[in-house]
């Protein structure tokens, strides 16, 4: 029961965290011009760090260093290409794994 009660009380935190937006900012009320900006910057800065942060490993050199950037590279394109994050996501991450076992 107490598990039960836990998930309960995460996901109606959850629920309220991601709703607070709409309710605050429905209606004509406008959002403030810092909040915007912060919308359109925040979400590329995020990508960059969660690059750097995947590739963190690839100054030392080595196999995994030019696996992790031929997997990027490739992901990079694909999502390019066919501008499907799914696609690009799974793509990337098997051929990751293929290098490794390869090289």
């Amino acid at each position: 029961m107490r598990t039960y009660t836990l998930i309960l009380v995460a996901a109606l935190v959850t629920f309220s965290l991601r709703a607070l937006p709409f309710v605050i900012f429905s209606g004509q009320r406008t959002m403030p011009a810092w909040l915007e900006r912060l919308g359109q910057t925040l979400p590329p800065a995020i990508m960059a760090v969660l690059v750097v942060y995947s590739l963190r490993d690839t100054v030392d050199g080595g196999s995994a260093a030019a696996a992790g950037l031929i997997a990027a590279l490739v992901t990079a394109l694909l999502h390019k290409w066919r501008h499907s994050t799914f696609l690009s996501i799974i793509a990337g991450t098997g051929l990751y794994m293929l290098l490794l076992r390869l090289l």
